[in-house]
């Protein structure tokens, strides 16, 4: 996408999001967008465009560390309840409850008991937010392990982006094979009817934040909206299902 397009089309879009949160604050809305992916996909870049231009009194931005030795004994999703959206509030979730099927599996910081009971229990907890009138949004920000390789080694010589820099970046090519078989399970127990997994291509990165903010403009209601410039491309964006493979819009 050349520069001056992304430049306008962005803007058209965060005049579209505005109008939006608007509705949220007039009509007492709550809404829940999670971002989940692989490292280096752009979660915190995506984001960026999306908050850029709202009212920050009712747009919060949620990113939590290593749980605490209380959260370790508590009930998984109680540390995430409290961030969860008030009225007239949308609150981004920059990773979120989703960790447990995919970095903590992974890497082996949570046991497969922990594991099972998180598949077994996560469709009644966002039936539960769902039916209590949250707007609840999933995107996965999904990247090919070339474009991930590239990223990871220019993060490394960027001294404004040391501080995405982890241990866990480190091992994410390593283990890219199990973090794909632990992003396959997740698609296929945790997309729900109510809930469903939305999958966005980020080897473009404007390509790819354009799409997504238009995917999810497309998808609620608001006064102003223009339902021509909320088209997402369906080969940057797919609502998982097999034809995603099949299209190869997911990296194996």
């Amino acid at each position: 996408m050349k520069k001056k397009t992304y430049k306008k089309t962005l803007y058209e879009l965060q005049v579209q999001l505005v109008r939006f949160q608007k509705h949220v604050i007039d009509n007492n809305l709550q809404v829940c967008i999670i971002l989940e992916g692989r490292d280096a996909a752009g979660k915190d870049g995506t984001i960026k465009r999306f908050t850029e231009h709202l009212s920050p009194r009712e747009a919060r931005i949620v990113a939590l560390g290593k749980p605490s030795s209380e959260d370790a004994i508590s009930w998984y999703f109680q540390r995430f309840v409290p961030h969860l959206p008030r009225g007239q509030e949308i609150v981004f979730f920059n990773r979120s409850w989703y960790n447990r099927a995919g970095v903590e599996k992974v890497m082996g910081f949570c046991t497969a008991k922990e594991h099972r009971m998180f598949m077994e229990e996560v469709e009644s907890f966002e039936q539960m937010l769902t039916h209590s009138g949250i707007v609840l949004c999933k995107y996965y920000l999904d990247i090919t392990r070339k474009e991930q390789k590239k990223r990871l080694q220019a993060r490394k010589k960027d001294p404004l982006k040391q501080w995405k820099l982890s241990p866990v970046d480190s091992q994410a090519q390593k283990y890219w094979q199990a973090y794909s078989k632990a992003r396959d399970e997740m698609f296929a127990r945790t997309s729900f009817v109510f809930a469903p997994w939305h999958v966005i291509h980020t080897d473009d990165k404007k390509t790819a934040r354009i799409n997504i903010i238009k995917h999810f403009l497309g998808t609620v209601e608001y006064p102003g909206k223009d339902e021509k410039l909320v088209v997402a491309d369906h080969q940057v964006v797919c609502t998982v299902d097999p034809a995603c493979y099949e299209k190869g819009m997911i990296a194996p």
